[in-house]
């Protein structure tokens, strides 16, 4: 691996970064010791010669009829990425979705641990959700600033998710996961990402299209 100077990644391969590193990590609980660029692209349909394009962009190189080395490209990426870091979590929104979310043991394991629910249905207000009570979500300035909160969840429904985001930067939320279908706003220094299975699912449906020629 060749240490250079960190550089702006794009957020598509950002995105498809964070796939590798899913698959690197489940290789490397099997004690899989090398993996190829082909073998990465044909578990993500993708081409190989993006996978080696991706990596190039955080300077990890591959050996010649070997491939990349799992745990040495698995560090590397983490590190890139941020999931060698702990992170501190709110969920806003006790429906369904925040529930799952909230009781979602796989997001502690990876270094992303909820602090806390909210909700603004006085009915889910005070309820348990695991080792939780769901709090007003009009405390979460105060608990957001107060607790170091790094990342704010918006499960909410749409019409509520800009106030949620107001909320959470009021708190000094640092980023913000956007689950809503709804566009948010906030200032340049607070990074959203947003989830939307709509669209994800007209994305599937465009694949499934595609490769079965309906």
């Amino acid at each position: 691996m060749n240490k250079g100077k960190e550089r702006q990644i794009p957020p598509s391969v950002v995105r498809r970064l964070t796939r590798y590193l899913a698959i690197l990590q489940e290789l490397r609980s099997r004690r899989t010791p090398w993996v190829s660029s082909s073998e990465l692209a044909d578990w993500l349909g993708l081409t190989s010669s993006t996978v080696r394009q991706d990596l190039t962009h955080v300077n990890f190189r591959g050996i010649s009829r070997k491939g990349y080395d799992v745990e040495g490209l698995a560090a590397t990426l983490a590190k890139t990425l941020g999931a060698d870091t702990t992170w501190s979590v709110a969920v806003v929104g006790a429906g369904n979705l925040g529930r799952a979310l909230a009781l979602h043991e796989e997001f502690a394991r990876r270094g992303f641990h909820i602090k806390g629910v909210f909700d603004s249905d006085p009915a889910k207000i005070g309820r348990r959700i695991g080792s939780f009570r769901v709090m007003d979500a009009l405390t979460l300035p105060r608990f957001v600033h107060e607790k170091k909160i790094d990342i704010g969840i918006i499960a909410v429904p749409s019409q509520a998710a800009q106030q949620v985001a107001d909320l959470l930067i009021a708190g000094r939320i640092r980023g913000l996961l956007n689950l809503t279908q709804t566009h948010i706003i906030a200032p340049k220094k607070v990074p959203i990402v947003a989830t939307r299975i709509v669209s994800s699912l007209q994305e599937l449906a465009h694949l499934i299209k595609r490769r079965h020629s309906i």
